[in-house]
């Protein structure tokens, strides 16, 4: 059962890289498909999630991180966004809207699943990505990740393409989806 905490969704500050980074290594395992392995979650952490690569997305100018947090500054979710052409070449291919920016972190604590708060950091996501100049957004999601695909159905999103997506020794399967911002 969640229970009623109060919070409000921020921008992230360099402060909140380690809280940033624990909060990773609880919700990422929970995105990756069944045959992920504890080892290759945990190099995928250590290489992309850790409290060092938050407190440089804070600060680069091509990015928006953005918290739910809550008056103590307990971290309930968070996103990340990048603006600017996809780096992956599938993806590239696949986003239809331009000028386009990724979606590309949106987790939250399982605690709080079902409270609003995925919901509510992805409405402040969009409004940030039209401040970044964005007329679209997109995202990669695992092709095994049933209940992110609905979420991300529920906002708005379609399925365009899909890409690769490598975390630690296995290369994933993920669909790239997009929607109008």
């Amino acid at each position: 059962m969640t229970a009623a905490t109060a919070w409000a969704v921020r921008t992230a500050d360099v402060r909140d890289a380690p809280a940033l980074a624990a909060l990773a290594a609880v919700t990422f395992p929970l995105a990756c498909p069944p045959g992920s392995t504890l080892e290759d979650q945990r190099a995928f952490l250590a290489a992309h999630l850790s409290a060092e690569r938050f407190a440089r997305h804070v600060v680069d100018p091509a990015r928006v991180v953005l918290v739910a947090a809550t008056p103590d500054g307990e971290l309930l979710g968070y996103t990340v966004l990048v603006a600017g052409e996809p780096a992956d070449e599938d993806a590239r291919a696949a986003v239809h809207i331009r000028p386009t920016v990724e979606l590309s972190k949106c987790y939250v604590h399982p605690d709080h699943h079902g409270a609003g708060v995925a919901s509510t950091l992805l409405r402040a996501s969009f409004d940030h990505g039209r401040a970044l100049g964005g007329s679209g957004m997109w995202l990669g999601v695992n092709q095994h990740n049933a209940r992110a695909q609905a979420f991300y159905a529920r906002e708005g999103f379609a399925v365009v393409g899909v890409k690769h997506f490598q975390v630690g020794g296995r290369l994933e399967d993920d669909y790239v989806l997009e929607r109008p911002l």
